[in-house]
């Protein structure tokens, strides 16, 4: 029924107003990104910004009627921001977590509400960014004083206990019974600093107050320093004394499942698998959980897959981090399991240890094409290992023309160094005896930057035909639309009719997409 109402909206220009028609894509985007249809949403948000502008552009042109009914109406809309933010959660559950900040980068900095500082200090904490992250966490101190997650955010980014209760001081003093914060904020920052005996002892004291006596989740931050400190009877303890408080907490349980089974505890491990799989199970815990109860039970095959789909579940690049070793450990011949370690270190900024890690792979598999493109991909995050990085991916496509993953790095190196006839050469040489859809979106690209747009058009709607979910190949056309005509609205019905077509011509691009699609380009799923 939505999409019948999407179609009679963008049909009929009697039936529905612009005001209604923006109203009305809004809400279709909502129900599909309740629907997880993320991509799909995304599409339909973008639809909807340029509706809004359009329908921005018409109130600057028409005056005003004096018409009151006009102005409920208008206040009704949906905030832009809003649709914003949305965006960028579908981003962020797509993985995108770049695109995610260039949205939310997009919005004035005095029009940023609490939540959306808040996203933004999060994904620039997990892209690396930690001024920026830092910035943003202490906007949202300044707008919402008792943001507890935003506290936790800046000492975890090394911000000094002191200075950040700074920033709470004076609605502590200012509000009855919250002395406990100033505690509060004294122990996490231990916590974070690694001094795991002062913050068992100071989270203790709190826990003593009245007002937070049996808190879960002090005692959760209390099992986990202990298990950190090596105090495996204690944290049981803790743990076993959070979960008869809060029967449905699952934060936590994966260390509780894993000390149980270490205590050869397997049919408790059995149970609250079970118990927390009833509860959810789109938490990596209670896989994390069954996993160890077949680890112990020497049940490998299942362990591994347990654990991958827990790191399916749960992006935390820590966690992913200790999965990876273990399946190494078990299977140290899959290179897909070295691949995935390599990405958690890179995503976390661990540059060394990547590096470490790739060499490693190198000496113990071979010199393979896959082996040389993993070192490859470490050496070009460092300025200092491009040319290394170059002259391992030529070695690579020696002995694999054709293989994707080397020819994705070599196109985002030549991208790096603007020399884009060669890129353009590399590309149409591997997609001579392939087709794949990430390769004819770089190959757009890399044709806009030397003006051949009609072909890079085309390039882009065999990416489409290849993967109609293909985002990135839909923003390049919608930027090139947008530059040939910005104040065609109509503009998107053309792009429709000159899909798969072989002609060639000229709009206009950008120099700097490539470099952009190939950064976001993952391991998984691109042989």
């Amino acid at each position: 029924l939505d999409d019948l109402s999407l179609s009679v909206c963008i049909s009929s220009r009697e039936l529905f107003s612009p005001s209604q028609k923006y109203q009305l894509l809004v809400y279709h985007a909502d129900s599909l990104f309740h629907d997880k249809e993320y991509r799909n949403a995304v599409s339909k948000y973008t639809m909807a910004l340029q509706q809004k502008k359009a329908l921005s552009k018409t109130s600057k042109v028409r005056p005003s009627t004096g018409n009151a009914a006009s102005t409920p109406q208008s206040q009704c809309l949906p905030s832009e921001i809003e649709v914003k933010y949305k965006m960028a959660e579908c981003y962020t559950m797509l993985k995108q977590d770049k695109d995610a900040i260039a949205i939310l980068d997009g919005i004035p900095s005095r029009q940023r509400t609490p939540k959306i500082n808040m996203m933004l200090a999060n994904l620039y904490k997990k892209a690396g960014q930690e001024r920026s992250s830092v910035t943003s966490y202490k906007e949202v101190l300044r707008q919402c004083p008792l943001a507890l997650d935003a506290i936790l955010g800046l000492l975890s980014l090394s911000v000094k206990g002191a200075e950040v209760a700074s920033m709470t001081i004076n609605v502590i003093q200012s509000i009855p019974n919250l002395d406990w914060l100033s505690v509060w904020i004294k122990a996490y920052a231990f916590v974070h600093t690694g001094d795991n005996t002062r913050a068992i002892n100071t989270i203790c004291s709190l826990e003593k107050k009245s007002l937070l006596r049996d808190n879960v989740d002090l005692l959760g931050s209390l099992a986990d320093l202990y298990f950190r400190a090596g105090d495996n009877k204690n944290s049981i303890l803790k743990f076993e004394q959070a979960q008869m408080l809060d029967p449905y907490l699952i934060k936590g349980m994966d260390v509780y499942g894993y000390l149980l089974a270490r205590e050869g505890r397997l049919e408790d491990v059995e149970n609250l698998g079970c118990r927390l799989f009833n509860i959810s199970d789109q938490h990596a815990e209670p896989w994390v959980v069954s996993g160890c109860h077949s680890f112990y039970s020497k049940r490998y095959s299942r362990a591994l897959y347990l654990g991958a789909k827990a790191i399916q579940l749960n992006s935390n690049i820590q966690e992913a981090i200790i999965h990876f070793r273990e399946a190494i450990r078990l299977a140290p011949c899959r290179l897909d399991c070295y691949e995935g370690l390599i990405e958690c270190y890179l995503a976390s900024n661990s540059i060394r240890e990547a590096m470490v890690m790739a060499n490693n792979v190198y000496k113990t598999l071979g010199a393979n094409a896959q082996t040389l493109t993993l070192l490859a991909t470490v050496c070009l995050e460092d300025p200092v290992t491009q040319e290394k990085a170059k002259t391992l991916l030529d070695k690579a496509l020696t002995q694999r023309p054709d293989y994707i993953k080397a020819v994705v790095k070599k196109a985002e190196l030549l991208s790096r160094e603007q020399k884009y006839e060669d890129g353009i050469a590399l590309l149409r040489n591997a997609l001579a005896n392939q087709s794949d859809c990430v390769l004819h979106r770089i190959l757009g690209d890399f044709l806009v930057a030397v003006n051949e747009y009609q072909e890079a058009m085309d390039q882009y709607s065999i990416a489409l035909s290849l993967d109609p979910n293909d985002q990135k190949s839909l923003e390049g056309m919608q930027k090139m639309e947008k530059e040939e005509s910005p104040t065609d609205a109509t503009q998107e019905e053309d792009v429709d009719d000159m899909e798969g077509s072989g002609e060639e011509g000229d709009l206009e691009g950008s120099d700097s997409e490539a470099a952009q699609w190939a950064d976001q380009e993952q391991w998984f799923g691109m042989q």
